[in-house]
């Protein structure tokens, strides 16, 4: 239970645990720190962090500098289990006893915080935590940012998850996913808190009229250039307009390092790009300092994912940088986007050129759009979406 420093309010430490080995710091492009970063960055614009206040559970040895926005608590971690062990712990389940491998690569982590104030160990990703409550005193919340229980049976989902006071996912969509794999005893459990966007570091550039630029309409992809996330759609429609007046840019590498070797996939989409369209460029993995002055350089930002992602960053910084947002229809995108940008079948280039020609004709519609994207943003920015967390935490009296 809370601590109580006053007779009016508690005080509730949030202890976020995070994947030992994950970086708390912008030099990464990895989703989970920047949500951690950006609940945390809420909390104080919300006027909440003296009585939530922020802490972020981290493995010494990792990137710096971090985010400034929660206190990091460090701790000696263990090496990844091997494929070996992580089989064993498929089988361990099978059979109905507890994952090994897992507990000892969080357990550390835990151990860290055991003696520190009681409040509330969110487990970002990490069902396994749940089931570690003895570490601890302190309450302990799933939050899934993705289908986390894909390999667990019901009755181990059952056994992990009834140490959880709540399970968090970041979209209906994803919620849906969970709630599969539970009984309905623990339906009741599940609650959605949706990602929020920094709309201080993202936010729309002067208005620009593309009629004036010598390329025409500017075409962004930002993210891992992996399938999943589609980038060869892209370059599939832009090579299918007959046009030169479309500039396009794909932004990420298939990991979180620029200077990492091509895939056969990347390989494959640069000689495509080659052959087919002279306007498309490559640029590989940035940091996340450096997006708000590359989305300002952009009129369209496309999110053309294959897999149902759960609820893309990528979407909302696009939003709040006053672009046309072009996603596909996949998972929680048509929740973070809601009328303000455009949904596209995914895997389906010619449609997506049909939208871009759109767009490169039509100013008016662009204009449009910006309106609506900047409002969106600012309706469901990080404040909002820590104001949502907060009354999943203690209840609807928690933040006012």
């Amino acid at each position: 239970m809370p601590v109580s420093l006053t007779r009016e309010r508690p005080v509730y430490p949030v202890y976020h645990v995070i994947t030992p080995g994950d970086h708390f710091s912008p030099r990464t492009g990895s989703a989970i720190p920047t949500v951690v970063h950006g609940l945390a960055t809420g909390a104080r614009l919300a006027g909440d962090a003296r009585w939530y206040p922020q802490n972020v559970v981290v493995q010494a040895g990792t990137y710096t500098p971090r985010y400034p926005s929660a206190n990091a608590i460090e701790y000696s971690g263990t090496e990844y289990p091997s494929l070996l062990r992580r089989a064993a712990d498929a089988t361990r389940a099978r059979l109905g006893l507890s994952r090994a491998a897992a507990r000892r690569y969080y357990e550390p982590a835990l151990k860290s915080i055991r003696n520190a104030q009681p409040g509330v160990v969110v487990a970002h990703n990490a069902p396994i935590v749940a089931a570690l409550s003895g570490l601890h005193h302190h309450e302990t919340v799933l939050f899934a940012h993705n289908d986390v229980l894909r390999t667990y049976s019901r009755g181990e989902a059952t056994r992990v998850l009834s140490g959880a006071k709540w399970i968090v996912c970041v979209s209906e969509s994803l919620a849906a996913e969970i709630r599969s794999h539970l009984p309905a005893a623990l339906h009741g459990r599940v609650r959605v808190v949706r990602n929020g966007v920094d709309t201080t570091q993202f936010s729309p550039a002067d208005v620009r009229n593309s009629s004036s630029h010598p390329n025409g309409l500017r075409v962004l992809f930002v993210g891992r250039t992996v399938r999943d996330k589609g980038a060869d759609t892209l370059v599939d429609a832009v090579a299918m307009l007959p046009r030169g007046d479309i500039d396009t840019c794909v932004i990420g590498s298939h990991g979180f390092d620029a200077d990492s070797t091509l895939t056969a996939y990347e390989r494959r989409i640069r000689s495509r790009a080659k052959t087919a369209c002279s306007s498309i460029r490559f640029t590989p993995f940035v940091n996340r300092n450096q997006l708000p002055e590359l989305l300002h350089a952009a009129d369209v930002l496309v999110v053309p994912s294959r897999w149902n992602e759960p609820s893309t960053l990528t979407v909302g910084e696009g939003l709040a940088s006053g672009l046309a947002v072009v996603a596909s229809r996949v998972g929680g995108i048509p929740e973070v986007l809601g009328d303000a940008g455009l949904l596209i079948s995914p895997d389906n280039p010619a449609e997506l050129a049909e939208v871009l020609e759109k767009l490169a004709d039509d100013l008016p519609f662009r204009h449009e759009l910006r309106e609506k994207a900047i409002a969106r943003s600012r309706d469901h920015d990080w404040e909002w979406a820590w104001r949502e967390f907060a009354n999943v935490l203690v209840g609807s009296e928690a933040v006012r």
